[in-house]
């Protein structure tokens, strides 16, 4: 037998804490995460978006994700889940310490690092989904100091608040599963619904009976949420649309996020109904809601669901299975109102219901105020909106690229920075010829 390393004994390798099936599963419902944003809204993005946005699109998510992922483990991590400097964040440190990484997670019977790449795709999604609101109108150096002050001053706060076992919202009993207020309250395909498996299903931090009902329950509400809007497009208008679908499917998996419980079946009913009421309906009828300039509809698809599925988990919420995942013994927390009202628990149901809108409340006003203050720190700085000129051309102007330029009108594509012309002929024969005469189509 090959005789290991002396820094590398099998004790330390393997500890007696460590349950290798959780850390396999973390790991892949953190390789989940992340496939929702590179590529996943990468793609989402580049195909609803204008032709003269695609690059600015990708590559608005591209740098959101690197850059999350460097200030994540600079001092993210441990601001958001460290050692509590007050009720509502945590001391920043830097989590890349060997020691530190190969110690037993807070939660779960898998090393820290496992923690570490779990929460900080977590974090990546939700700037990438902010991402969505600011397209095509964004300055992009605005964008580039936008994303670690974000990620700093305020999903830092959420992240301690309500999901560190000594946040003050966690302790007073808020129910956020997987982040439907962390993450969709506070950002406001395919790949995107496979992804959430891991979204949800690596919440327990186990494979756990508690990870199969949440990976099932999401796929549930999902496909009920995107059927429901399909129908009620199909009612209304008279044809059913794909990116209705794909909004359906997207407020199907926001709204369940929170929960991941029971009510999958009425929660999709009502994700894709309410939603669909205020983008389809209510949008084109309030002054308000159409000076909002959003052009994912964002304000519909994540804060609004994110918004319902933090208030009905309150409702559907039930005890055993909440503690299966709170691991808690407390009887007095975590009791839905409708369990609540059945059971003669009335006033815990309606207590429940009172900490998941404080919880709602404390989000909406923390983001509201650091990112006014850090949009009004940027402005000082660089302008915050695209000039005219950008806004009416686009990619070609913000970045010296365009998107599929090279198989475009014309054949042929001058990058404006440095003045170099492609021929999409030429670029095509070059290329079979290196690739062993392989044609591109």
């Amino acid at each position: 037998m090959e005789q290991l390393p002396k820094n590398l004994l099998p004790d330390e390798a393997s500890p007696e804490w460590l349950n290798k099936g959780d850390n396999a599963w973390q790991l892949t419902a953190a390789t989940l995460v992340g496939l929702q944003s590179i590529p996943g809204l990468v793609i989402l993005y580049g195909s609803m978006v204008k032709k003269k946005w695609a690059i600015n699109a990708a590559f608005m998510a591209f740098y959101a994700f690197a850059m999350v992922i460097v200030c994540w483990v600079g001092w993210g991590f441990r601001m958001s889940f460290g050692d509590k400097l007050v009720a509502f964040l945590g001391k920043p440190a830097v989590a890349l310490d060997e020691k530190f990484l190969l110690g037993q997670a807070f939660l779960g019977y898998f090393p820290t690092a496992t923690m570490v790449l779990f929460q900080g795709v977590f974090a990546c999604i939700t700037l990438i989904l902010i991402a969505g609101a600011l397209l095509g109108r964004m300055n992009f150096r605005a964008w580039i100091l936008f994303v670690p002050l974000w990620l700093t001053c305020s999903y830092t706060i959420a992240a301690f608040s309500i999901w560190c076992p000594d946040g003050w919202l966690a302790k007073l009993g808020v129910i956020d599963f997987a982040g439907g207020y962390v993450i969709h309250v506070s950002s406001g395909a395919g790949l995107l619904w496979m992804g959430w498996s891991g979204f949800n299903g690596g919440a327990p931090f186990a494979v756990s009976a508690d990870a199969s009902l949440a990976v099932l329950n999401t796929h549930v509400c999902t496909a009920t949420s995107l059927l429901t809007w399909l129908l009620l497009d199909y009612f209304f208008f008279g044809k059913p649309s794909v990116i209705g679908a794909v909004q359906g499917m997207i407020t199907g998996l926001v709204c369940i996020t929170p929960a991941a419980g029971w009510a999958a079946i009425l929660m999709g009913i009502i994700s894709g109904s309410v939603p669909w009421y205020t983008m389809m309906v209510l949008h084109n009828k309030l002054k308000l809601l159409r000076l909002v300039d959003d052009p994912m509809a964002l304000i519909h698809t994540h804060a609004l669901t994110g918004t319902l599925g933090g208030i009905l988990t309150g409702f559907f919420a039930v005890p055993k299975l909440c503690r299966l995942f709170y691991m808690v013994p407390d009887w007095e927390k975590y009791i839905g109102l409708a369990y609540g009202l059945q059971n003669g628990r009335t006033s815990a149901g309606f207590k429940q219901m009172g900490i998941q809108v404080a919880g709602l409340a404390f989000v909406i006003c923390l983001n509201i105020s650091t990112t006014s203050l850090i949009c009004w720190l940027i402005r000082a700085i660089v302008p915050l909106r695209m000039t005219d000129e950008e806004l009416q051309i686009g990619d070609e102007v913000v970045h010296g690229e365009e998107a599929f330029a090279l198989f475009g009108d014309g054949m042929r594509f001058q990058n404006s920075k440095n003045n170099s012309i492609y021929d999409a002929d030429e670029f095509s024969y070059a290329t079979s010829r290196s690739l062993g005469d392989v044609q591109m189509v």
